[in-house]
């Protein structure tokens, strides 16, 4: 069972499956992430739901009642393992972490608009780039066909609008047209996934293969 507070800004699907991949490795009750200090996150891990019940049955009989009780009370019964990401074990508590989570996610957009002035410097390059419109190319790349293919095809798309007229509206249609391209293969490899689909059979009413169509001698 995943259990995941909701006030981790920083929290991503890799932290969960490292989670979820440790306890199905290990004879655990649970996996918790830990914080830079070490120190548990018992509303960010996964545990084995009969470990946790039967914990619970224990505490409620000994208390009475689970309500108002501390969650340490819970997880100190519990055989757990632990996990360290000071990242994505970050958490909003108060007004000033809230502050803190903002001014990192505005550095992380600031780094990549200095990256980017930089690049254009050394490239010796002048162009208003959309990193939307590339990181959105960039994602669709990766999940429709294959991570690599998310570098390959903004290279794809650079020498693209490099060969019309290197605008900005260049660049966009290009991206454009292969992030229609990466949702379309996507589309076709569900399709040719599906057990419902039949490779070289022949639609209803048609002919079989080598046969004459009707009507004919």
């Amino acid at each position: 069972m995943v259990v995941l507070s909701a006030d981790l800004p920083f929290l991503v699907d890799r932290a969960v499956r490292m989670l979820v991949d440790t306890l199905a490795a290990s004879g655990a009750d649970g996996v918790v992430l830990t914080d830079a200090d070490g120190r548990d996150q018992p509303l960010v891990a996964v545990y084995r739901r009969a470990a946790l019940c039967r914990v619970l049955d224990v505490v409620e009989a000994e208390s009475g009642a689970l309500a108002g009780l501390p969650l340490r009370r819970l997880t100190q019964g519990l055989n757990l393992a632990r996990i360290t990401d000071p990242v994505a074990s970050f958490d909003c508590d108060t007004w000033d972490d809230i502050a803190t989570a903002r001014s990192r996610i505005r550095e992380h957009g600031h780094v990549l608009d200095e990256w980017i002035s930089a690049a254009k410097d050394e490239l010796g390059i002048d162009l208003d780039v959309d990193t939307g419109v590339l990181l959105d190319l960039a994602r669709d790349a990766a999940h429709g066909v294959a991570r690599p293919a998310a570098p390959l095809t903004t290279f794809l798309v650079g020498y693209a609008a490099a060969k019309a007229d290197g605008s900005p509206a260049a660049v966009a249609e290009a991206a454009a047209k292969a992030a229609a391209l990466a949702q379309r293969w996507a589309a076709e490899a569900t399709e040719a996934a599906s057990p419902d689909s039949e490779p070289g059979g022949s639609e209803p009413g048609g002919s079989e293969p080598g046969g004459s169509a009707a009507g004919t001698e």
